[in-house]
């Protein structure tokens, strides 16, 4: 009972520590605040377009059916590589939309369980990879970024390497 108080208290205290050592150091602490505020809603303004075109066609893309189509191309080479088939279709969404790949994940492991290999993996998966493209739209929007150059390659490379890895350790974590 009394670590759950404490924990009750945690941001109160963070709260109260960052504004002793605001008034401390001699900041008007409501000009930080309403610059910071004034920040974040230029922030949210310079990414809102690109928001406004990645929802719409990751939902176009997910309706069209063809992920599915190609997570069943894929699955030969998917089985060969010791991933389960099974995520196949969760690998081609994460990097284009966290919901989609939840609810990919979600469908593995209530339809495998969740102790079931292509379950965990499914897990490690979702936990130990990005967005990519959600990233790439929303943080180089807000940083005035016009030109991606490699950094979409490079990261879809990273994206790969974490499925295949994520793989690969649940395999040799919980057998086949």
């Amino acid at each position: 009972m009394a670590l759950k108080s404490l924990g009750a208290l945690v941001a109160p205290l963070l709260l109260c520590c960052a504004l002793l050592t605001a008034l401390l150091r001699g900041v008007d602490v409501y000009d930080a605040l309403l610059t910071g505020a004034r920040r974040g809603l230029k922030t949210a303004v310079d990414i809102l377009p690109a928001l406004l075109v990645l929802y719409p066609a990751i939902y176009l893309l997910r309706a069209s059916g063809l992920p599915e189509l190609l997570g069943r191309v894929l699955s030969p080479l998917l089985e060969a590589l010791g991933v389960p088939t099974e995520t196949g279709l969760l690998m081609l969404l994460r990097p284009l939309s966290g919901s989609g790949a939840m609810s990919v994940a979600s469908e593995i492991i209530a339809r495998c369980g969740p102790d079931s290999l292509p379950g965990r993996t499914a897990a490690v998966m979702l936990g130990s990879s990005e967005t990519t493209f959600y990233v790439v739209a929303v943080y180089f929007s807000a940083a005035g970024v016009k030109h991606s150059r490699w950094a979409i390659p490079a990261a879809l490379c990273a994206d790969l390497a974490c499925f295949l890895s994520s793989a690969w350790v649940c395999r040799l974590l919980w057998g086949p």
